[in-house]
Formats: structure tokens, sequence, C-alpha cells
């Protein structure tokens, strides 16, 4: 069913269908993204995608085990000798490897989602899976079965629904399975893309998360991108110029251009097979467009999807039916997803570096030189168009990710914090940016001019004072503190104290 819009807001998630299974909603096709490129909005960063380290596979769809199994205690291992047959219950602890543990010992198993995700992936393809298969353990079993019941029963209930076991007595069989796309449609502040009335929020735009998202961060892009892009829908439709155009005109052209599209394809005879191509799709890009990205697979891979566009020029729906048909919408959506797959393994095949969900071997190191940009697709009827725009990271330098060491073992050379990088030579630019540098601050290793260490870290906010932390975030007049006193003394519950 189609709508007339003086704006829409494109709010329909990831591409996760676009490698086969993931841990997604079966809905998450990036079809309408693609479309939206396909029609000259800019895509951005499409080759970050994060494959998050703990999921369990099924026969639909690939089931997520929250990164909160392993925050409360859950430890990764598989036999220290490859090949091993026994089961969980018979490898005694000095047989078991704790892979992240013995290589992150600061971080253990809770290092950042890239990197268990491509320790798994190796372990794996060394030959250490669970039974030689591309499995390990996700190991609950020695947490009291009431903790777990208390803060990961969700977990429990469904891995039990789908694989039979019970993980407070038998060890999870987990691997890595595609979760989230950092990229998406280019927006501005205002989360409106390069088309005017056309805005995106949540996971199908790409402004919030770089190049890897990290845990529960979805939440802040969804909330935030909303809140943001209703209002500004709200006032692009309110003042909208038309100059003339006949909207119920274009409206009607274009639901009648869609709807011979939908007749050709129904009518169209074929030998080509819509779930076959999809089902080839989603194992190219899972094989070579995930974990590790190689130049010459890469290669390969948007060559196999330039044939099966082709090849999808001859399917055959072998439904004729135009009521409650699945075929005809996924044959819609396929030739979308195969468009936006190439906007992920060309952007990945252009950037000859390692950065946050990207990793290239034969690139092992960030180019901050060559790659502090944001990846941009534009579409030009042949496939993608790539180009780069600068990142300005003028308030906050970046540093480099370190896990096999601790900030208390790292001593004197600890990374100074967001707020403490503000310093020295950026001070005056700051003050003339008119914020507050008071002269009394004093700077800590870990929270930077914060010396009381209040609850909130700005890097605007340089106040040792809580009270004037309060009034400098939540705005002028009474703190934050002060306002909840005022109702607490009027007789009612307050949630700012």
């Amino acid at each position: 069913k189609s709508f007339p819009a003086d704006a829409v807001i494109i709010a329909t998630g990831g591409p996760g269908l676009i490698f086969g299974k993931s841990t997604n909603s079966m809905i998450c096709t990036g079809s309408a993204v693609s479309a939206c490129y396909q029609q000259g909005a800019k895509y951005a960063n499409g080759e970050f995608i994060q494959v998050h380290p703990t999921s369990i596979p099924g026969e639909d769809k690939l089931r997520l085990m929250s990164e909160s199994a392993r925050g409360e205690g859950g430890r990764v291992w598989v036999p220290r000798q490859a090949g091993d047959k026994r089961g969980a219950a018979s490898i005694p602890e000095k047989e078991r490897w704790y892979f992240l543990e013995e290589k992150y010992p600061a971080y253990g198993n809770l290092v950042p989602r890239d990197i268990a995700t491509r320790e798994i992936f190796q372990v794996c393809l060394d030959g250490h899976g669970i039974n030689g298969e591309n499995q390990v353990y996700l190991d609950l079993t020695h947490i009291p079965a009431e903790t777990l019941d208390r803060k990961l029963g969700a977990i429990l209930e469904i891995y039990e629904m789908f694989v039979g076991d019970d993980p407070r007595h038998v060890p999870m069989r987990i691997f890595p399975g595609v979760h989230y796309s950092m990229g998406g449609l280019w927006v501005d502040h205002d989360q409106r893309t390069n088309i005017p009335g056309l805005l995106a929020a949540g996971e199908c735009d790409y402004s919030v998360h770089g190049a890897n998202r990290l845990g529960a961060n979805s939440l802040v892009s969804c909330v935030y991108g909303g809140f943001i892009a209703a209002p500004a829908a709200i006032e692009f439709a309110q003042n909208v110029e038309r100059n003339g155009a006949d909207g119920s005109k274009i409206y009607d052209d274009e639901l009648k251009r869609q709807q011979e599209i939908n007749n050709t394809l129904i009518k169209q005879p074929g030998s080509e097979n819509q779930y076959l191509i999809h089902d080839e799709m989603g194992k190219w890009m899972t094989d070579n467009v995930t974990v590790v990205r190689y130049n010459d697979r890469l290669q390969a891979t948007d060559a196999k999807l330039l044939e099966l566009l082709d090849r999808y020029d001859h399917i055959s729906l072998n439904d004729s039916n135009m009521w409650a048909t699945a075929a005809l919408p996924h044959a819609r959506q396929l030739q979308n997803m195969i468009e936006l797959a190439r906007v992920i393994t060309l952007g990945a095949l252009n950037r000859n570096e390692s950065r946050g969900a990207h990793y290239k071997p034969d690139f092992p190191n960030r180019d901050d030189d060559n790659f502090m940009k944001t990846t941009i697709a534009e579409y030009s009827g042949e496939g993608p168009v790539i180009s780069y725009e600068a990142i300005d990271v003028s308030l906050i330098t970046p540093r480099k990710r370190d896990y096999s060491k601790g900030k208390k073992e790292e001593g004197s050379k600890v990374a100074p914090s967001v707020a403490s990088q503000v310093d020295g030579k950026l001070k005056s630019e700051a003050a003339a940016a008119g914020l507050p540098v008071p002269d009394g601050a004093t700077q800590t290793p870990e929270l930077g001019w914060d010396a009381n260490k209040p609850e909130i870290s700005n890097p605007a906010v340089w106040n040792s004072n809580k009270e004037e932390v309060d009034r400098t975030v939540f705005g002028e007049g009474e703190s934050r503190r002060e306002q909840g006193k005022a109702i607490e003394d009027a007789g009612g519950k307050s949630d700012k104290l």
C-alpha cells in the first residue's frame, strides 16, 4: 500500500538478510534504504558491519546470546587439543583453553565485540572449534543457578527452547553472527538525508556509531534519532514549497510505475529461482565480507553480485496470485539487497586499513591519514560511486585501542579521557568558544578536570563543584539536586536525587 506524503521518515532497521542469516528480524532486508539510495540518497559507511561474537545457529535465522552472559561471568573456551571429541563435562579444567582470558588478561571475556568475534573466528579456523566445527563454548555452569535465573533468565529460556540443552548445567555452543550495521543513509544533525523531505532514524542511518557500535548503543540511535527526526519532518512538511509542482500527478505517475514493475515480475518467464539467488548472495557475503576481509575475495564477491544481478533478470516467481503472495515482495526486495550488498562490498574493498568492525589482515593497522573519513556511496545507475568526507576530530584526539593490558598496568601512560584531552593548546580555543575554564580545576588521569569525580564528566564542564556541574549540564537556575529537594520537601517523590 502506498501513501502520499510531504515528508517521510525511514526507520526500517538494518540489512541483516543481505547476509542470508543474521540476528536481525526476518524483515530487516535493507530494501527500503537501498531503494532510497538508488533514487539519489547518499549511503554512508556501508562497510562497517558488526558481527556479534555470541549467537546460536538456526535453520531460519541466528539468535543472539546477549553480552550480558559474559558480563555476568560467562567464560569462552575450547578444548586445548584440536579435534578433542569429548563432551564438555569430560574435559578437565587444565585441558580447557580460555583463549580470551589468556590473550587479553586485563579484560578477558569482556573485550569488545569485534575483538571477541575475530578471536572466536580464528580459533575455529585453526581447527580448535568444538568437534572441529564452527562453535566454541560459552560456559555459565560455574555460576549459581539462582543467579542465572534472576539475571539471565530470558537468555537461558531462549537457548533451551531452540537448542534443547540447559545452560545451567551444559555450556552453550555459540559462534559469531551478523548483528548490526553501523552504516546507513547519510543524515545531518537533524536526521535529514540529502533528499529534501526524506529523513532517517535508527539503525538505517549512519550517524551515531562510527566504525564499531558499543553494546546497547542502538538505543541511543533509536531514541535520539526518533526524537530529532519527528519534529524535523513536521517542520519540513509545514513549510514545503511546491513551486507549482502537481503533487498528485507525481504520486499517480510513480504508483503506476511501481505497479508496472510488479506486473512484469509476475508475468515474467524465466529459469532462475529467486530464493537460490538470495541464498548464494548470503553465503558469499557471510564468507567474504564479515569478520575477516581480503581484497581478492572482495573483488570476487562483487563479481558474483554482478552475476546475481544479471541472473535476477531471468527469475520466475511461479506465483501469479496477487493476493497474499510472498514471492513478489521478496523479488522486489532481492534486487535492492543485491544493489546494497555492492555498496557494502566495494566500501570494504576501497578501505585499505583495519578500523573497528572492518578488519583486513593485509592492512592490520588503522590509517588515519587516508581513512579517518566517512565513506559516501552514491548510485550511478551502474553501481556505487565511492567518495569520502573528512571527520572533525578537533576536540577529541583518536587514540589506539589496546586491550592487551589495563589502565592500571599502563601507569603514567594512561590515555587521557575525553575531558582531559581538552587541555593545554586547546584551552585557549575552548575559552574562545565560550566554554568555562575554571582557574582552580585540577587534572586527574581518569576524569580529566573533574577533580572531585562527580557523576557527570563532560569535555565542556570542568567545574569541580557538584552543584555547578548540575547547573552547567541541566541549565540555568536550580541544580538537579536542588530541584529534587524542592519536590521532596513538597511531599512528592523525585528521581532527581
